[in-house]
């Protein structure tokens, strides 16, 4: 469904919903209302595609993340990472494995580590669930950023995600403006910037939460993606999609 272009989707939590043989990038936590997700007990960080080390270590940065136990588990948990179907592009996040194309999601220690830092207090049971959210998340997101690119650039060859920048209190105009229409504000915003070509595209992306379904326990959100008004090819973009979304046509 779709509410004043805010794309609502539904997470099952009884498995994980991507694919494994094929991150979005980032270890931020979903905040969604769920006793499967734990919330933050301090103020919202940031997350930064540049700074997600948990230490540093002799040991590559990527790998280190994988071989930390926090002082607080009371079990291990999965060290394997799984890749996402974002491309990267030439510049490699020390968190990020330097021999792939795509970017590659947390592992559950990774994630745990990063939960931990950040404030919150997660269960050791719930970090499949919770992992697997996140990722979906982020693969819609790249869908449907895709989306735009296609309507709007559709001569790109190479569309790539160059960095990414978690914003969770600046909260951006468009935002504002449905909660005064009575929408809740989101619980997180990401500014992801991609490689087009070689030119740089910022894109600004709202999280809201939804309501879980009583029937097969998924998690509903809302994910609000489309380019930042910073250029005027980016302006003409959304005009094009407003314009799209009244007439079905240009």
């Amino acid at each position: 469904a779709e509410y004043m272009g805010v794309r609502e989707h539904l997470v099952p939590m009884s498995e994980c919903p991507v694919q494994h043989t094929k991150q979005p990038p980032s270890e931020c936590p979903v905040q969604h209302k769920s006793p499967l997700i734990p919330q933050k007990s301090s103020k919202p960080t940031s997350c930064d595609s540049s700074n997600m080390s948990d230490t540093a270590t002799i040991v590559p940065p990527h790998e280190a993340h994988q071989l930390l136990l926090h002082s607080d588990q009371k079990q291990p948990l999965s060290t394997h990472r799984v890749p996402s179907t974002i491309p990267k592009s030439n510049q490699t996040p020390s968190h990020q494995p330097g021999q792939t194309e795509t970017w590659v999601y947390p592992s559950e220690q990774m994630f745990w580590n990063a939960m931990k830092r950040k404030g919150y207090d997660p269960d050791e049971g719930d970090m499949k669930a919770v992992v697997a959210i996140h990722n979906t998340v982020n693969e819609r997101t790249w869908q449907h950023i895709l989306e735009w690119e296609s309507m709007n650039q559709p001569s790109a060859h190479h569309i790539r995600l160059k960095r990414f920048m978690g914003r969770p209190t600046d909260f951006s105009p468009r935002a504002r403006f449905r909660n005064l229409l009575g929408y809740s504000l989101p619980f997180d915003r990401h500014d992801w910037y991609i490689d087009r070509d070689g030119k740089e595209v910022r894109y600004v992306i709202d999280f809201y939460r939804g309501q879980p379904t009583e029937a097969d326990g998924r998690i509903g959100f809302h994910l609000d993606v489309r380019p930042a008004l910073d250029s005027v090819d980016n302006v003409m973009a959304r005009m094009k999609w407003q314009w799209r979304s009244w007439f079905g046509s240009e």
